[in-house]
């Protein structure tokens, strides 16, 4: 018998080797029809997975995250076997669940249209009618090689041949007809799928490098019930409207153009005002707090990337000037500032009376990533980040960090964005140990203080194994986009290894030489990520501190003219940004354009207005305040500005 301790504490007793799917049947009908995966001490498993000793279990609904993965992970099989169906010579490359439902990568024989994915989601609908069971199996490295080379499944067998020296077998799912590749975990049948819907269709390089071919990535969601999926779809509508890929470019923040090169983004001036505006806040903030701002190169010579482990660790990530077979100085565009601000902890001795040491830096970044993965401005090839870097002694870590975290929530708070984020602890991942710098000592060392700090701290995070950065564990607040993509916008390192390998050293009060602890931090990110969720937070609407132009005057007629330029250069003079609008144009063509571009306030101005040295407000939140003095206004919407409000 194995003793199995369930969520909340009961424990029951059941036969060796029972499996969690028969743990979730013998609490219920409800519970095991319900059930997508589940939870072994910790480790997300497949429902089929037998337990064979004391254990804690957790059944995993769809309501959980990772019971959505496994149930998601499914349908893209069942696609992956309707495609296979309808296009007898596809060649299948990957199909993992995304934070957003699924997707499976095909080479085809020729490029899907709107009809074809018509058909494959009807082909799943018959799949799932027929209800067949997902199996899985296990082959030797070579017997799996050979299964996928007799059904022609080049990239399948790429990847096993990759992992074939871990000496490990290779598992497999089959359902009906179709076997594939995978890990899982997975539902039990096709049949608990309920309701699917196949979004869009892109292309997709294969493993994300531009130099192989381009693939076909189907895009898809699915739901245990018909209403979940409508309810879905409809919020999806809702997103598109908010969509900073779409708004942005609509209110005049940013745009692209091939000829320049996918992932470097232009800011117009509305995005260039607002993220000018940010830097300033940032920067005048940082320095409120002790931080010293300071100006370094954006490129350096691989020697410096080789001493701090960039160019073994990253170098895929960087863009590289020069060849080193060719040039005696091979030289490389800068993936983070952190070498550079050590050099200028360097350009003296240190002392332990000078620590804590505060190097902030609006710094400009450049990362190769992949064209699959850009987007918009949240994913870019070129960007602005908020970075820092904090040299301590072990005494002062605690403190610092958590005074980086309150400087990161305070950034998140003012931008009202606080409500929106979650906390991971990225940790590194021991069974990859080539993946990181270090000995597994110290990163136990460097990942105990960061837990007992978060701990200290009442942080409620989630942990990412693998998720570290190749020279320290992270916190990683991060965050969604308006369609559920999560990326990191902020992010607080504990770095005990650098120091060593670039010789910082302080002088303790013992005497004796010393390395510092590194904090690696971002105070409000990338500035061209955190412009994108503004767009999406407030559709458009910033709050008016960030508005690009905050008030527009607007002239009945030209004949009120002279008077609505007398008021636009008084708001100039005081600070605000605005705007007179001197077209020939009806007055309420000129309103609804400005709501439509979302400008805060409008002044109007007429006859009235005119004679009685007053302004007539249209605010964009709450519509038509009335007639009020100049300096009544410039109170008002000073004193908005001033406070930030959102």
């Amino acid at each position: 018998m194995v003793k199995v301790t369930l969520k909340g504490g009961a424990v029951k007793e059941y036969d060796d080797n029972v499996t969690v799917a028969e743990i979730a049947k013998s609490l219920g009908g409800g519970l095991y029809k319900a059930a997508c995966a589940g939870k072994l001490n910790g480790r997300v498993v497949d429902l089929r997975t037998p337990v064979t000793e004391d254990s804690e279990v957790e059944l995993l609904t769809f309501d959980s995250q990772e019971g959505k993965r496994a149930y998601w992970h499914t349908t893209s099989h069942i696609m992956a076997q309707a495609v296979g169906r309808l296009f007898p010579d596809a060649v299948f490359a990957i199909g993992p669940s995304i934070d957003q439902g699924f997707y499976y990568d095909f080479d085809l024989p020729r490029n899907l249209t709107p009809d074809d994915l018509t058909a494959i989601e009807s082909e799943m609908k018959k799949i799932i009618k027929e209800d067949e069971p997902l199996e899985r199996f296990e082959l030797e490295p070579e017997e799996a090689v050979k299964l996928m080379k007799e059904k022609g499944q080049p990239y399948k067998v790429e990847l096993i041949q990759e992992h074939s020296g871990k000496g490990e077998k290779i598992s497999f799912y089959r359902q009906g007809d179709f076997v594939d590749l995978c890990a899982g975990p997975h539902l039990m049948s096709t049949g608990k799928v309920k309701a699917v819907k196949l979004t869009s269709c892109t292309g997709a390089y294969w493993r994300g490098d531009s130099k192989s071919k381009m693939l076909q990535r189907v895009y898809g969601i699915s739901f245990p019930k018909a209403s979940e999926l409508t309810a879905h779809l409809e919020a999806m509508e809702e997103a598109k409207k908010r969509d900073h890929n779409k708004l942005g470019r609509e209110l005049g923040y940013f745009t692209t153009c091939d000829i320049i090169g996918q992932g470097l983004p232009i800011l117009l001036p509305n995005g260039a005002r607002v993220i000018q505006l940010l830097q300033r806040f940032v920067e005048d903030e940082e320095q409120k707090r002790g931080w010293l701002l300071t100006k370094t190169p954006y490129m350096a010579k691989s020697d410096l990337y080789k001493l701090s482990g960039h160019w073994d660790h990253y170098k895929d990530g960087m863009f590289v000037l020069g060849d080193e077979e060719k040039d005696d100085e091979v030289f490389a565009l800068r993936p983070m500032t952190c070498p550079f601000q050590y050099q200028a902890y360097l350009n003296k001795k240190r002392s332990y009376r000078d620590l804590p040491l505060r190097y902030n830096e609006t710094s400009t970044l450049f990362r190769n990533e992949a064209s699959g993965e850009m987007h918009g401005l949240i994913r870019v090839r070129q960007f602005t980040i908020s970075e820092g870097h904090l040299m301590c002694r072990p005494d002062q870590l605690e403190e610092e960090f958590k005074s980086c975290l309150q400087l990161a929530n305070y950034m998140l708070e003012t931008l009202g964005l606080a409500e929106d984020v979650s906390y991971r602890f990225s940790q590194w991942d021991p069974e990859d140990k080539d993946k990181y710098i270090g000995t597994p000592e110290q990163w136990d060392e460097a990942q105990s203080a960061m837990k007992r700090i978060l701990d200290h701290l009442g942080i409620e995070y989630a942990i990412g194994v693998g998720e570290a950065a190749f020279y320290g564990p992270k916190l990683d607040i991060q965050i969604k986009n308006v369609f559920g993509k999560e990326d990191t916008l902020i992010t607080i390192q504990i770095d005990q290894l650098l120091a060593e390998k670039f010789g910082m050293e302080y002088v303790d009060a013992d005497g004796k030489a010393k390395n510092p602890y590194i904090i690696h931090r971002t105070s409000i990110g990338c500035y061209e990520r955190t412009l994108a969720l503004l767009i999406e937070k407030y559709a458009g609407a910033l709050p008016m501190w960030l508005m690009p132009e905050q008030v527009r005057v607007l002239p009945i007629s030209e004949k009120f003219l002279d008077k609505a330029l007398e008021v636009d250069r008084e708001l100039k003079a005081q600070g605000i940004r605005s705007t007179a609008d001197s077209r020939n144009e009806k007055i309420g063509y000129k309103i609804r354009e400005a709501q439509m571009e979302k400008i805060p306030y409008m002044l109007i101005i007429g006859e009235k207005e005119v004679q009685e040295n007053v302004v007539s407000v249209r605010s964009r939140k709450d519509g038509v305040l009335g007639s009020m003095s100049l300096e009544t206004f410039l109170e008002k919407a000073l004193t908005e500005i001033r406070e930030k409000t959102k």
